[in-house]
């Protein structure tokens, strides 16, 4: 019965490759310097809000991203991620840090973090514990 274990387990994990390559991505804005909100709409779908032009950086983008963020904040807005993308990669704004991925649905990667002060900076600006 164990020697089966591992030929399931791989059968596991084709179906959900196949399953995944089957959901239709969607793919970031690729224009230059341009920052953009994107809004969930009710079908599944995303829109893309142009929030700022002229971005430099990714670090600029999220940065326009994070101030969105908090005035959302100051008016009562409870929403715990703010999605955006810069040129082709998404980002993800949350109270822990700022995330980046190639992919709206696919594994985030920590982009930056809030200091002490609550100030975002380069994860690996940040002391180790």
């Amino acid at each position: 019965m164990t020697r089966h274990a591992p030929l399931a387990a791989l059968a596991a994990l084709a179906l959900a490759t196949t399953l995944g390559a089957c959901e239709k991505q969607i793919d970031a804005p690729m224009d230059t310097g341009v920052c953009w909100h994107a809004a969930s709409l009710p079908n599944g779908q995303i829109k893309f809000n142009k929030l700022s032009e002229h971005q430099p950086t990714l670090e600029a983008c999220a940065a326009s991203l994070e101030a969105m963020r908090i005035r959302f904040q100051r008016l009562g807005s409870d929403q715990g991620v703010i999605t955006g993308a810069y040129q082709g990669q998404y980002l993800f704004v949350a109270d822990d840090g700022i995330f980046t991925s190639q992919t709206l649905k696919g594994g985030r990667y920590l982009f930056l973090v809030r200091s002490g002060d609550g100030r975002l900076v380069k994860a690996s600006a940040m002391p180790q514990p």
